[in-house]
């Protein structure tokens, strides 16, 4: 970037983005952590849910927050985007820290529900202020820096909250409110609403037209029907952060990466693992924000030269085998090859989703068919609960899965509550199967193979693929006008 490009963004778009990358950090420190939160062990200072009451409270108020800026963007342009990001830094900040202090289902899902409303406040304000103080000669750049911003805090946040969790729960939710904080007093004193044409239509108008025109919008059933394709991948792409941590906790051993790391550098160990010998989920699944830090812009640059629809099929298909080889081995090293495999895919295909969508929009409804590309993210995050819930619990949750064996070999154990913990029940069954805990896990993988989800996550991939490939073959070339694409 030359000095007159730099010295071309006002002000507020210097601040809109440290906004963003603060709101990030706050945003993934506690989301990437947030299921081992929900479903860990009481003793730690988790809530100890099931998974499907993880995936209830992740899935629908996640798709809650990707479907609400079509009415909280009316609402920016209505009250101003000053006022609405104070309110929604307000928001956010009281539900980040008020999660510290909820522990019952009901209460969790209540405050999870109002950062959701907080965060959906946020988001359309934001990407507009990017759009509005940017211009056609500098706006590629712009959303590079965005996008840079985006992926640096998704890749700071969860370092600093595996490190605070180990003092406690409620410091991962005090440093994301506290982050939110200075996004509050940065906005207050920095933040200068961009140029922009005012709405000026009462609100239930201003909303009436937008729904007509999402309605419009998917009136287009070719549009419609990419948009219930791309729902696939998201499904499948957000089980990095729904299912991920919470299989590397309970199925493999992250002690032996850390031993391994200790004899390279003892003080790169400590840095990143724990006191007891083991590196956390989180420290490890964020390495796909590195990544994406490291290599967006070469694999955009390799990506450029083929037509969207290719580009974001093959991109699937690799991000495909790389969630299924994630789940499919209990070595930790692996990790880092199957994620970097999934994450190549992901860079593939996620920009090209929305270059895609600019494509296709008719003359005069680029914005309008932008608006609508919320709801493949909504349904994403909605159907990913739902196999991070259920679908987990039946072939991967290692609790669930000892309950089976310990009802097959005629034991009886107490059910888990708050006086007899996870910790309990484990350790109860390690006297009765007349095994250590590791003998105990390894009993346990061998004979309900855990590692079988990986069919399901891939699957899912593999099929949007496939429907991709069959959307531009037989609906797509067959037309003149998308048949450059």
């Amino acid at each position: 970037m030359n000095t007159g490009q730099k010295n071309s963004f006002p002000r507020t778009f210097w601040t809109a983005n440290t906004i963003e990358l603060f709101e990030r950090w706050s945003w993934y420190g506690m989301f990437m952590v947030f299921a081992l939160y929900l479903t860990g062990n009481t003793e730690t200072g988790a809530l100890g849910f099931s998974q499907e009451q993880k995936g209830y409270i992740m899935g629908p108020l996640v798709a809650l927050l990707y479907f609400l800026p079509v009415i909280t963007g009316a609402i920016a342009d209505r009250y101003g985007y000053k006022r609405v990001l104070l309110v929604s830094f307000v928001i956010m900040a009281s539900g980040y820290a008020s999660l510290g202090f909820v522990s019952s289902f009901a209460s969790v899902y209540f405050v999870f529900f109002c950062l959701a409303i907080g965060a959906a406040l946020f988001k359309p304000v934001i990407s507009a202020t990017i759009a509005l103080t940017t211009n056609k000669s500098n706006s590629s750049i712009g959303f590079g820096i965005f996008y840079m911003m985006v992926n640096l805090g998704a890749f700071i946040g969860p370092i600093f909250a595996s490190k605070l969790r180990a003092l406690g729960w409620d410091y991962v939710f005090f440093m994301s409110a506290g982050i939110i904080g200075l996004n509050f007093v940065l906005t207050l004193f920095f933040y200068r609403e961009p140029v922009r044409e005012r709405s000026t239509d009462p609100l239930g108008i201003a909303l009436k037209k937008i729904f007509g025109n999402i309605i419009t919008a998917l009136a287009d059933l070719r549009f419609l029907l990419f948009l219930i394709i791309i729902i696939g991948f998201w499904s499948m792409y957000n089980q990095l952060f729904y299912s991920l941590p919470v299989y590397i906790e309970q199925w493999m051993d992250t002690s032996i990466l850390y031993n391994a790391l200790d004899g390279l550098s003892p003080n790169m160990a400590a840095a990143i693992g724990t006191a007891q010998g083991t590196i956390e989920p989180e420290m490890l699944t964020n390495v796909d924000a590195l990544f994406i830090v490291a290599f967006q812009v070469l694999v955009s640059a390799f990506v450029m030269r083929f037509k969207p629809l290719s580009t974001m099929t093959a991109g699937i298909i690799v991000s495909a085998i790389g969630i299924g080889l994630t789940f499919a081995f209990r070595n930790p090293f692996f990790l880092f090859f199957s994620i970097l495999i999934f994450g190549l895919g992901e860079m593939a295909t996620s920009p090209k989703i929305t270059e895609y969508i600019g494509r296709i929009a008719p003359p005069g409804k680029t914005a309008l068919y932008m608006g609508a590309s919320f709801i493949p993210l909504a349904g994403g995050n909605f159907f990913a609960g739902i196999l991070s819930g259920n679908v987990y619990s039946h072939f991967s949750d290692k609790i669930s899965l000892l309950k089976i064996e310990v009802a097959t070999k005629g034991f009886s154990i107490p059910d888990i509550s708050e006086t007899f913990t996870t910790s309990d029940y484990y350790s109860r069954a390690c006297e009765l199967f007349g095994m250590d805990h590791s003998a105990l896990t390894n009993h346990l993988w061998n004979t309900y193979h855990p590692w079988r989800i990986w069919l399901i996550f891939t699957g899912i991939g593999l099929f949007t693929a496939l429907s991709l490939f069959l959307y531009d073959r037989f609906l797509i070339r067959p037309g003149k006008k998308e048949s450059i694409m």
